[in-house]
């Protein structure tokens, strides 16, 4: 049970719904408020891609209801999971919907929302760390640096027919966006690489693959835009993953704080003060 000190913090009420974001793994990135409602919750419907550690932080008495969603695999339909909440709620249960990440990127907490407001469900969003920045910086890749870009763009990898989005400007972004990070995009890496390198991106552009991260299975490929497809195929990593386009990445090397931990040597910053890469 949390300490009495966080006792000002609001309650989850009977009849109420929180969205809550879980982080991208590491149960100690959760919230405090994320903390609290899981010890106070009747009822978590939790994600595939939560931490199984922060469902102990639950009091023994919760229901855990699984309402994973993973693409080429049976899941639930979004519309069920949603009215799912609607019920629980009318029962008079505390229900907190805990997703990976931040409810409101990729993570159809929206959907969900306007769900409740369309049944008169009164509701919280509790933001979570996403994985597009925690995850990098678990592995040691900040999404900006000053000596190096001054905007990043997120996207997703794919749509809700599990096709590369169509909608995006892939010129724009190619041409306008120092850094890129990308979700849900491992499965589809041979034609966002070839359409970013359509666009102008240089194919020796270093990226990152960041699988399982900010957990003790989190593995890293650090590749170029070219040679991704092939350096993917023959890792053998799969999804989940976060993927990171931009010469960011360089600093890996030197910023590889967990890997550090385990011994890895930390290299000198790649772009000294001037930005640019040392020969």
């Amino acid at each position: 049970m949390l300490n009495s000190a966080f006792s000002h913090l609001p309650a989850l009420e009977p009849g109420s719904v929180w969205l809550v974001g879980a982080g991208p793994g590491d149960p100690g990135l959760l919230t405090l408020l994320a903390a609290k409602g899981l010890a106070e919750a009747d009822v978590i419907v939790h994600d595939a891609l939560v931490n199984e550690e922060c469902l102990k932080l639950a009091h023994p008495g919760a229901e855990l209801e699984y309402a994973g969603k993973r693409g080429g695999k049976p899941s639930a339909k979004q519309r069920d999971i949603s009215l799912r909440l609607v019920e629980l709620a009318r029962a008079g249960k505390r229900v907190l919907r805990l997703k990976g990440g931040d409810p409101f990127v990729f993570g159809r907490g929206g959907e969900e929302a306007l769900t409740l407001v369309e049944h008169n469900i009164p509701f919280r969003i509790v933001p979570g760390i996403t994985a597009g920045i925690g995850g990098l910086a678990y592995a040691g890749i900040p999404v900006t640096h000053r000596d190096i870009n001054h905007a990043v763009t997120f996207l997703t990898g794919h749509d809700s027919s599990g096709i590369v989005p169509d909608r995006i400007d892939w010129d724009a972004i190619g041409r306008g966006s120092p850094v890129i990070v990308m979700y849900m995009a491992m499965k589809h890496i041979a034609e966002i690489s070839a359409n970013l390198i359509a666009a102008g991106r240089p194919p020796t552009e270093p990226v990152a693959f960041v699988c399982n991260a900010a957990t003790g299975r989190q593995q890293v490929l650090e590749t170029t835009l070219g040679e991704a497809p092939v350096a993917v195929a023959a890792s053998g990593l799969e999804p989940p993953a976060v993927v990171v386009v931009g010469e960011v990445v360089r600093l890996r090397g030197s910023l590889d704080w967990l890997g550090a931990l385990s011994g890895r040597r930390l290299q000198p910053d790649p772009f000294g003060r001037s930005g640019k890469v040392r020969a």
